[in-house]
């Protein structure tokens, strides 16, 4: 099994869209870097995911688990970029802040 960290701007609501969603999944959307594709190639069903809001709230809020593996994203004229469908796996009840928990060097 393979783990994994995705992000989201919490402005775009997608933790609330994979949750309603339930057991069924919910695709990950819109990913327009190349090295973000590259990873979901990779992603294998099962795989666990870190979610992770960021922007001003730099924190992971819960975990997601890989249902469906890479595939093409309809929404990308280019045929450049891929979709993997994930679901809520457990809500994080102390979030992890990035900001709190960073090493000092």
């Amino acid at each position: 099994m393979g783990y994994w960290l995705i992000k989201s701007e919490p402005s775009k609501k997608m933790w609330g869209a994979i949750q309603k969603k339930g057991s069924k999944g919910c695709f990950w959307k819109r990913v327009r870097n190349y090295q973000a594709r590259n990873y979901m190639k990779q992603m294998k069903k099962g795989d666990q995911c870190f979610f992770y809001h960021s922007v001003d709230e730099k924190q992971i809020i819960g975990i997601v688990q890989v249902t469906k593996e890479f595939y093409p994203d309809e929404t990308d004229d280019s045929g450049r970029f891929v979709l993997v469908d994930v679901k809520t796996k457990k809500k994080i009840k102390k979030t992890c802040h990035f900001k709190r928990n960073k090493i000092k060097s």
